[in-house]
Formats: C-alpha cells, structure tokens, sequence
C-alpha cells in the first residue's frame, strides 16, 4: 500500500466517523428532546435507555477517532494544527466535547430518573426536568460548534 492510499483510507475514515458523530448526536438528542416533550414516562425510559445505548457505542468512540485521525491528517499534509482553519476546528471541536461530556451523565441521570418514574407509575420528577433544561442548554452550543468545524473542514477557508 502506497502512503497516499494511506492517507486516502485515513481521509476516508475521518469523513466516516465524522458522520457518524454528527448523525448519532443529532440523530440521539432529537429523540430523547421528541420523548421528552411528549412526556410519557414509560416510552422515556425506554428511548433514553436506547440514547444512553448509542452515545457510548457510536458518539464516545467517534468523539476519541476524529481528532487522532485529524491529527495523522493534519501531520501527513504538514499542515500546521494549531493555525487556519485546523486551529479554529480544534477549538471549536474541543468546546463541543466540554459541552458533550457533561450532556452524557445528564442522559444517564434522565434515564434513571425516568427509568425510577416509571417503575413506580409516576410522571418524570422535576429533577428530570432540571436536567433535561441543562441537557438542552449544553446541547445548543455542542450542535452549532461541530457545525462549525463541518464547515471549517470542508470550505477549509483561509484564516
């Protein structure tokens, strides 16, 4: 194998798990946000399970790939990371997981706390609400961050 189908395999991977970050992230929020605000506490606990479920086996893994192989990338082109473009998608990239982090043990906690309602056939606990307010509130910025480095990575303008 050639070192440029290397890189070619490498671009192909980052492309790869990038959609699946952004596709399990969206993909995740938007169902637990949907069960969520329909209230049923019984279908909550299930779908948070679920959301639980696919953050760790698809977000968590992705979350670790893309900046190793953003990084190999970056080193391969010799392109320096922390300027341009690549600097602003590390930082950007690096808030998203700062907010990403702290979103997934409230997901955890929603789901427990939904899990408990249910079992006891009672509504969600103004406890998941709370944490649901600050799920959405550190979900925000985590969307609109890896938006912003989707765009840095495919425009790569000149910064």
């Amino acid at each position: 194998m050639s070192f440029k189908a290397g890189a070619s395999i490498g671009q192909w991977l980052h492309v790869l798990s990038s959609a699946l970050l952004s596709g399990t992230g969206i993909g995740t929020a938007f169902y637990l946000l949907m069960v969520s605000l329909h209230r049923d506490v019984r279908v909550v606990a299930v779908v948070g399970r679920y959301v639980v479920i696919a953050d760790w086996l698809f977000t968590a893994t992705t979350v670790v790939f893309q900046p190793l192989s953003g990084f190999w990338m970056t080193h391969w082109a010799k392109i320096p990371w922390r300027s341009g473009w690549v600097g602003w998608s590390v930082l950007l990239y690096a808030l998203a997981v700062a907010c990403w982090l702290p979103v997934v043990v409230l997901q955890v906690r929603m789901r427990d706390l939904a899990t408990d309602a249910a079992a006891r056939g009672q509504p969600l606990p103004p406890a998941y609400w709370r944490a649901f307010l600050f799920w959405v509130a550190l979900g925000v910025p985590a969307f609109f961050a890896f938006v912003a480095v989707f765009y840095l990575m495919v425009v790569k303008p000149p910064l």
